[in-house]
């Protein structure tokens, strides 16, 4: 019941995965518009994770109706096959598979409420972007699908950047954030704010949130967790939602033509 929520916060989802009638997990997602287009977008492993044993068919999202009375909700459910073929894309690039993925959605299945709480190609950074290390992010998501039950609102994580903006971690296609992150929050963006921007989604989509990162030699009886993460940068969106982009394969990975992140 609270006029003026953050659209920020309707922007984001809880993405709930199924084989069949059978529940499997829980991540988060957020919608990106593209010349009219609209899609969720989420981590890879979400759809599909092939060294986990995860393969779901479909998922289920609840959305927002109104602005205003936040318990009006609609329970969406989008298959992620067509035919045995993948609805959903993801993209590989120099360094190999990204963890992103994007499901193009019916305009006409999301209520107006949520619909217009999108991310679009204006709220990416450019080339020109000054991103220092250190620098202030929120991460809105569903961690350990904890949320706001009543009001299905996500929570936010305060974090900073922990690496060289700009510049491929390891020759990947993500860089470093320092936050308290968990479970569930696979997807979730990973956004700065916009000092001069009094517009109605006032953030800069620097990437999206993929796994914690650990170090594989960390002796778990001395030393704590580093409690760094992974981003994906977010201009693999553009690759992912072009209007041209070819379906990917049965397995969910890239079919000729698919897909292809940019340098950074």
């Amino acid at each position: 019941m609270t006029a003026g929520i953050a659209p920020l916060l309707l922007s984001v989802v809880r993405v709930l995965t199924f084989d069949g009638m059978r529940p499997l997990t829980a991540g988060s997602g957020f919608f990106f518009q593209r010349e009219g287009r609209l899609f969720l977008v989420t981590s890879r492993h979400v759809f599909h994770d092939a060294p986990a044993g995860h393969f779901p068919d479909r998922i289920e999202m609840v959305l927002h109706a109104s602005r205003t009375d936040l318990t009006d909700t609609r329970l969406l459910r989008l298959p992620l096959y067509e035919q045995g073929t993948a609805r959903w894309h993801q993209a590989v690039d120099g360094g190999g598979e990204v963890d992103v993925a994007v499901l193009g959605v019916d305009r006409a299945q999301v209520p107006e409420a949520t619909a217009a709480c999108h991310f679009a190609p204006d709220h990416l950074p450019g080339e020109a972007a000054a991103v220092d290390v250190g620098a202030p992010l929120v991460l809105v998501g569903f961690p350990l699908g904890f949320y706001d039950t009543v009001h299905h609102l996500p929570v936010a994580r305060q974090a900073i950047v922990a690496s060289a903006y700009g510049v491929r971690f390891q020759g990947l296609g993500y860089f470093l954030t320092d936050a308290r992150m968990h479970r569930g929050t696979s997807g979730a963006p990973v956004v700065m704010r916009r000092a001069d921007d009094d517009g109605p989604l006032p953030w800069t989509l620097l990437g999206v949130h993929s796994a914690r990162l650990d170090m594989g030699t960390r002796d778990t009886l001395q030393d704590d967790r580093l409690g760094l993460n992974c981003a994906w940068y977010a201009d693999i969106l553009l690759a992912l939602t072009r209007p041209e982009l070819s379906r990917p394969s049965a397995d969910g990975r890239p079919a000729d033509g698919a897909a292809s992140a940019p340098p950074a």
